[in-house]
């Protein structure tokens, strides 16, 4: 008797939201403004001109830029964490805190997979698998924190009622030579974040076959019919 061989039907499922994918953007976009603008800020480049200083703005203009870039990012940040709890099953916070074992068992597939490449087997995961859910989460602490420091820093030259807001932190986290150290860290965490990121989402697009890439500019994700029954 010949051996059955289960047959995959493939289907489309709407995976990432447009909220999510406007705030994914987004959130690229001002992050690498916030960095460029900020290592500037940090370090400032000497730059020799014969017009008069009041008429060579730039830095001004740069720190403007940041300040810019800021707002969006806590803002857009504040309405992921509102989507959270009103997005669909793939956006919700319960899917991003490891509460159940199924999840840990996931984290250390992923992990074979990723950091010792012991084996390729494809995940059973439509939308976040479990190891990037948590990192995610934790990545959402950093967004919190550089929003703290960054404002933080932001209130002692401003009299505006929202950065006033933040004041607290500056005594709290060892004044404005420890929060500037903090807010600096963090950027290059943003920049790590960011290369890794980008590695992890082109390999297991490689992997899995199932267009974690494009999903994120469309939204649609291909699934195993079988997969769907699991989530």
């Amino acid at each position: 008797m010949k051996n059955q061989v289960k047959t995959k039907i493939i289907t489309e499922e709407y995976v990432w939201q447009l909220p999510v994918r406007f705030y994914h953007w987004i959130n690229a976009m001002c992050i690498i403004v916030l960095s460029v603008t900020g290592y500037l800020i940090g370090n400032p480049p000497a730059i020799q001109s014969a017009a008069e200083a009041s008429f060579s703005y730039w830095f001004g203009v740069v720190r403007f830029i940041h300040f810019i870039a800021a707002f969006l990012f806590f803002f857009n940040f504040a309405f992921r964490i509102y989507w959270g709890f009103v997005g669909n099953k793939y956006s919700r916070w319960y899917h991003f805190i490891p509460f159940k074992k199924k999840q840990w068992v996931e984290i250390l597939q992923v992990l074979k997979i990723d950091i010792m490449q012991v084996t390729n087997k494809p995940l059973v995961s439509v939308g976040h698998n479990s190891l990037a859910s948590l990192t995610y989460f934790l990545t959402f602490i950093v967004f919190l924190l550089q929003s703290l420091t960054g404002f933080g820093l932001y209130a002692a030259m401003s009299d505006s009622w929202f950065p006033q807001l933040f004041v607290w932190i500056v005594p709290i986290l060892g004044g404005d030579m420890g929060i500037r150290n903090i807010h600096h860290i963090l950027m290059w965490f943003f920049i790590l974040f960011a290369v890794v990121h980008v590695y992890l989402v082109a390999y297991h697009d490689y992997i899995e076959r199932n267009g974690v890439t494009s999903s994120m500019i469309g939204g649609w994700k291909l699934v195993n019919k079988e997969d769907l029954k699991q989530e």
